[in-house]
């Protein structure tokens, strides 16, 4: 016998015990193996599942982008973990590096696991079927047919029969061994499964790489406008802004939009619902710039308005009551409407004011507005209905130090009162300031006095400028579409031999096998085995009639290799049937 030497590599004394010495990956080896371990399906679904996971501190704590005035009070209510947390960008996580990696991580997975399956799907697009297998009775679907001697029919011709049948049903056909004795024909169906697998995945590129666009060159802000005032597209003229990783003012087409007026309808018919907001519809003169044509238009709610490759929505809307506020040297300090905060169904809004023109001193002024005024038994005021039938401003005045001058960012709907005296309210006893429109309230103590002169309303606009948000929907739908088809349509192969006997009959046996689970396969049998029995008229069997046939004598004659004598359909005959394949 003959012995076989293994050489231990140089350098290295063989282990003890014949133990198997593994060779060395090195370097290129090292990065070969990592890149497939990245472009593993299961590393693509991990790292989707950890993007998920990223994006929670987003929802969970105040973003600097967004709401940085929060994220500055958060830091300074926990000035232990609040830097920590800072450093780990927990305030910033759509822009933080490990967010930016798994992101480009999942990314570079997809790419990786859509290329190489493409390559080996489009050659097997192009390739033929695979050769016929010698035993089609061990198929997963399988039977025969007997065309009479007298029919004129013989093996070639009926092989190309089947191949035209196949052929209409949508099937890749290939006819082999038509110089033999028993001439085949191969088929398969069911590409799009795999297409529509890859289509769906290449999708999700193109959401992502979508969602990436969005983020470097979109942009967001928030602006309120009372009724007759304009908003101009200009950095100054947003009330907050988010821009984009690479947004640059330029971008910002210089269009217009003035709020004519804003009306909202109210359920009056129904006791179930009274009161409760049914429309509401802004008018809008819009601008696409300095020297165009206004145009006017309506805002709804969820019917944006399209400007300047933005869209302007609807998404908040409140009384605005117009007060003239004097100082105690008779000045006007304060005029115009004020923002109020609605808190309930009624409408009763929250406001603040702020005078620091004021001299000597500056005024404050908290309460809340309430459109149409009842007084319950206890002498206070409640709203009831949101329509202005009775509208009423109930406020606090104070005097002293607003807080404005030290540089330290303020809500504008929050009066700071630390530094405050308070010089009305329902403790005082000058009491609290109570005004319907048109009346006057004079301050004490010389500090000027406080109109309500009207009342306007305020529609809160969210402009958005999405140059992803096209491409996101056009590949969601594909994305979509590719799961249908990889769902619902299955991958199938039909094989087909035919053979002379000696007495002149042509037989015909066929199988059919799913790649993959397919509960419709025996349809598509019965589908096939009445074409082929309608093409030569030959009456089609019964069940227990055609496994007869199966087990003759004279099948077994056609095929010498027993290849129409067992028809079976169990599992040890699909997998060696497959095995074939």
């Amino acid at each position: 016998m003959k012995e076989t030497v293994v050489k231990e590599p140089k350098g290295k004394a063989p282990k003890a015990g014949g133990e198997a010495i593994l060779p060395q990956l090195g370097f290129v080896g090292m990065l070969r193996w990592a890149w497939r371990q990245l472009t593993s399906m299961r590393t693509a679904l991990l790292l989707l599942l950890l993007l998920a996971v990223a994006a929670v501190p987003g929802s969970l704590f105040p973003q600097r982008p967004s709401a940085p005035a929060e994220v500055t009070q958060y830091l300074k209510d926990n000035p232990a973990s609040g830097p920590v947390m800072d450093w780990f960008k927990l305030f910033d996580v759509y822009s933080s590096p490990w967010f930016a990696a798994i992101y480009l991580l999942l990314f570079t997975s997809l790419v990786g696991c859509v290329l190489p399956r493409a390559k080996i799907h489009w050659k097997a697009m192009r390739s033929a079927p695979p050769r016929t297998p010698k035993r089609l009775s061990r198929l997963a679907e399988y039977g025969t047919v007997t065309i009479p001697a007298d029919s004129g029919i013989d093996a070639e011709t009926a092989v190309k029969d089947a191949a035209a049948i196949l052929k209409s049903r949508r099937y890749r056909v290939d006819v082999r061994d038509l110089d033999t004795e028993r001439p085949s024909v191969g088929a398969e169906i069911g590409f799009l499964k795999e297409v529509g697998n890859l289509v769906f995945h290449t999708a999700m590129i193109g959401v992502l790489a979508a969602i990436a666009l969005s983020g470097l060159f979109g942009y967001s802000g928030q602006r309120v406008l009372v009724e007759g005032e304009t908003f101009v597209n200009t950095l100054t003229g947003y009330d907050t802004f988010t821009p984009g990783a690479n947004f640059s003012d330029g971008r910002l087409s210089p269009y217009s939009a003035q709020l004519e007026r804003l009306v909202v309808k109210y359920d009056r018919s129904t006791e179930a619902h009274y009161g409760q907001p049914l429309d509401f519809n802004a008018t809008l003169k819009i601008k696409e710039g300095p020297g165009a044509e206004a145009e006017t238009t309506t805002l709804k709610v969820n019917e944006p308005v399209a400007i300047g490759g933005t869209n302007l929505y609807l998404v908040g809307n409140g009384y605005a009551p117009i007060v003239t506020v004097k100082d105690g040297d008779g000045n006007i300090a304060f005029q115009g409407p004020v923002i109020t905060i609605p808190t309930d169904g009624a409408y009763t809004s929250l406001m603040v004011i702020k005078v620091p023109d004021a001299k000597p001193k500056q005024l404050g002024f908290v309460g809340f507005f309430l459109p149409t005024a009842l007084i319950d038994d206890k002498g206070v005021a409640f709203g009831s209905d949101p329509d202005p039938f009775n509208p009423q401003l109930n406020l606090n005045a104070y005097t002293g130090d607003l807080g404005l001058d030290n540089g330290v960012p303020r809500n504008v709907y929050t009066l700071d009162t630390s530094e405050m005296t308070e010089i009305n309210s329902r403790n005082q006893h000058a009491g609290g300031i109570v005004l319907v429109p048109g009346q006057t309230f004079t301050l004490p103590e010389g500090n000027g006095s406080i109109s309500f002169d009207g009342i306007k309303r305020f529609a809160a606009l969210d402009i958005r400028h999405d140059p992803g948000q096209v491409y996101i929907l056009v590949f969601a739908l594909l994305a979509l579409a590719g799961l249908m088809m990889s769902l619902f349509l299955n991958r199938r192969r039909v094989w087909i031999r035919t053979g002379n006997h000696p007495d002149g009959r042509t037989m015909v046996e066929f199988g059919l096998l799913a790649r993959g689970e397919d509960h419709r396969l025996a349809g598509e049998y019965a589908a096939i085995n009445k074409a082929l029995h309608a093409q030569w008229l030959v009456p089609l069997d019964t069940p227990g009639q055609n496994s007869e046939q199966a087990t003759s004598s004279d099948s077994a004659e056609v095929d010498s290799e027993s290849s129409v004598t067992e028809p079976t359909d169990s599992a040890q005959g699909v997998t060696a049937a497959s095995k074939d394949l």
